[in-house]
């Protein structure tokens, strides 16, 4: 049994040598499809691998108190669009002080500016460093670790200590790879002690988070003193089963702080940091939509084309089938020569689209900056896809070489 497969093997690939242009033709048009499906694939699991691990750090146990909720506004016809007033310094303080939910953890924060210039010595860096105000639980809110030094605590924030908090990036530019804990920068001229440096983050979409700098929030206030400063709150809840309460208690809170009677709607937003990486991947099931269409497309034809080619070597060797019969070749051993041969060019397309798909997932991820990662789902399903188009479209050839009169196939010229 084994002789007789190694054997049909073995005729199998010198058939495929014989009609090499075609049998390349036929590997190109199987392997553009699977390409599509496999390059997409990957990219777009590279751009979700990227998401996850920036936003689900936040945790599942953590809520947001924003401006607004994180959906599209749609305009049009007479609707007007909504605007809600910003969070000020004043409310936001206000709900820490007020907001007594147990379990949980209050963060406030706001962006005192994206093009700061930060010098230490005679060194500077280029003006596009974020500055953050922050208050002492900023940092375990929004999922960030230390690589060095210590977190800020109660004490800096209401003592307005002058001390700071680096991203990754300072460590390597501004210090030359000097500890830069204990060092002292200056941000808008004012001097303060490097006390931690931040774990790499990296950057998504071309924001670097590791260019940043957190200060203690009233520290920032004094220094970044523009009007209609926006601020954030975050809420961390320790006990993943009173979320719903807690969300609940904080929507309340706020409502009394802003003076909102019953019948009147939310003029902020309230959002979950697992409810925002949904919204965001649930984009991403688009592309993998277009993909599949894409491929389909492609492969659809692909299987036409590979019948065909063997439908015509199935005409072109009739004398041979003929041959093969008068010396006792059974309907199954000529079917399986021409299906193995079928299987063969299938995978072949199919090697070579994986492959180029992988290169393809792998370069979008390089210039986008994703975090790729090897797409074994979709390497999968491209190898499952290419046998089913060799045994579509391998079978009907197969079934009519077996089904060839000898004698008839004898006098064939």
């Amino acid at each position: 049994m084994f002789q007789l497969f190694k054997e049909n093997v073995r005729i199998a690939f010198e058939s495929i040598k014989s009609q090499i242009l075609r049998t390349i033709l036929t590997v190109l048009i199987i392997a553009i499809g699977i390409t599509a499906l496999v390059g997409i694939l990957s990219a777009v699991s590279a751009l979700e691998n990227t998401i996850s691990s920036d936003f689900a750090s936040m945790g599942s146990n953590t809520f947001n108190l924003q401006r607004y909720e994180f959906v599209t506004q749609q305009r049009g016809g007479d609707e007007k669009e909504k605007i809600n007033p910003i969070l000020s310094y004043r409310e936001v303080r206000t709900f820490k002080e007020n907001f007594v939910f147990p379990k949980t953890q209050t963060s406030l924060s706001f962006n005192g500016t994206g093009n700061a210039e930060v010098k230490y010595e005679s060194e500077k860096t280029d003006p596009e460093v974020s500055v953050i105000g922050v208050n002492e639980n900023f940092l375990t809110n929004s999922g960030l670790k230390l690589e060095n030094g210590r977190e800020f605590n109660y004490f800096d924030i209401q003592n307005n200590n002058k001390v700071a908090i680096l991203g990754a990036d300072f460590a390597e530019g501004l210090f030359k790879n000097m500890n830069p804990i204990n060092k002292t920068i200056s941000v808008r001229g004012a001097k303060f002690q490097v006390i931690g440096i931040l774990e790499s983050k990296g950057s998504t979409f071309g924001n670097n988070q590791d260019l940043r700098v957190l200060i203690p929030i009233e520290t920032a206030r004094s220094i970044y003193t523009q009007p209609n400063i926006n601020y954030n709150i975050s809420v961390k809840v320790d006990d993943k089963e009173l979320m719903e309460s807690a969300q609940s208690e904080a929507i309340i809170t706020f409502r009394n702080i802003r003076g909102l009677n019953p019948v009147e709607d939310n003029n902020f937003g309230i959002e979950k940091s697992d409810d925002l990486i949904n919204r965001i991947l649930s984009i991403t099931g688009y592309l993998n939509i277009a993909a599949w269409i894409i491929s389909i497309i492609t492969i659809f034809g692909s299987s036409i084309a590979l019948m065909n080619i063997m439908l015509v070597s199935v005409a072109e060797r009739t004398r041979e089938i003929g041959i093969r019969k008068a010396l006792g070749a059974k309907k199954s051993t000529i079917a399986t020569q021409f299906f193995m041969e079928t299987l063969i060019i299938g995978q072949l397309g199919g090697l070579l689209g994986i492959i180029l798909g992988i290169l393809i997932g792998y370069a979008v991820s390089s210039v986008a900056d994703f975090d790729f990662v090897t797409p074994w789902k979709a390497m999968l399903w491209a190898t499952g896809i290419t046998i089913l188009v060799a045994i579509l479209a391998g079978s009907y050839p197969a079934n009519k070489a077996a089904k060839q009169d000898p004698i008839e196939s004898l006098r064939y010229e």
